[in-house]
């Protein structure tokens, strides 16, 4: 049942999209020496909440970090467990997702997972694209440098095909090819876990965005931290450049 705990007062700052980098996970479960999918496990529970959230403020859109690049260089049991988890998750929760009208698109490297995963994410997908709620986007086996690479090489293509003039490529040749080229531009990035550094999240998408850090780990994520990092953006000034 959704709780309206805060709604977000707007002010001259616009807030449409806010991205979450859900770090912390391994060491909520290591505190209570508990294994690190414990933590995982915990940390979908965090999930649910800031969806619930979003849900009850009328968010726009609200983009998770999942699963990196750089996380297949972690033991393998923890990995399999994380696509485990993933899978169950998603297949679980894609009734909630739809009956809510959410939005469903996940971002990232698919081709290094099995047909299974694949098949059930564009399920979900299909099931979900034309509601018009909540745009959710969960980024698996994504990271930034691959993004952008992936826009180069669709250019070198469109060059090669002749459909594009190289000197007319510009800023706005590589927003409308890269990952999440149809939302509105992050606002606002909360991190949690204690760490300053994207972590090659988002890198062209997050020019001018306002950063939250905060020393909670994922699982501990609740409204009240959100809103907390919400009333910190709505407090800054943004100029994007200008005066």
């Amino acid at each position: 049942m959704l709780v309206n705990l805060y709604m977000i007062k707007k002010n001259k700052n616009t807030l449409n999209h806010i991205a979450i980098i859900m770090d912390g996970n391994g060491r909520w479960a290591q505190k209570r020496n508990k294994p690190r999918i414990y933590g995982h496990k915990k940390g979908v529970k965090a999930v649910l909440k800031a969806i619930d959230f979003s849900l009850c403020n009328k968010l726009n859109v609200l983009t998770l970090y999942a699963f990196s690049s750089e996380n297949w260089r972690r033991p393998i049991q923890e990995i399999l467990a994380l696509i485990k988890l993933f899978v169950c998750t998603l297949s679980s929760k894609i009734k909630f997702i739809h009956n809510n009208n959410i939005c469903l698109k996940v971002i990232g490297n698919l081709n290094q997972f099995d047909s299974k995963l694949i098949s059930l994410i564009l399920y979900s997908e299909n099931l979900t694209k034309y509601n018009t709620g909540l745009q959710l986007n969960i980024a698996i086996n994504y990271g930034g440098r691959w993004d952008i690479v992936k826009v180069i090489k669709k250019i070198v293509r469109l060059i090669q095909r002749g459909l594009l003039d190289l000197n007319k490529i510009n800023e706005n040749t590589v927003s409308t090819l890269i990952s999440l080229n149809h939302l509105p531009p992050v606002d606002l990035l909360i991190r949690t876990g204690g760490e300053y550094r994207l972590s090659n999240f988002l890198l062209w998408q997050i020019a001018y965005t306002e950063f939250y850090f905060t020393n909670v780990l994922w699982p501990d994520f609740d409204s009240k931290i959100f809103k907390i990092a919400i009333d910190a953006y709505f407090c800054r000034k943004r100029n994007f450049g200008g005066l």
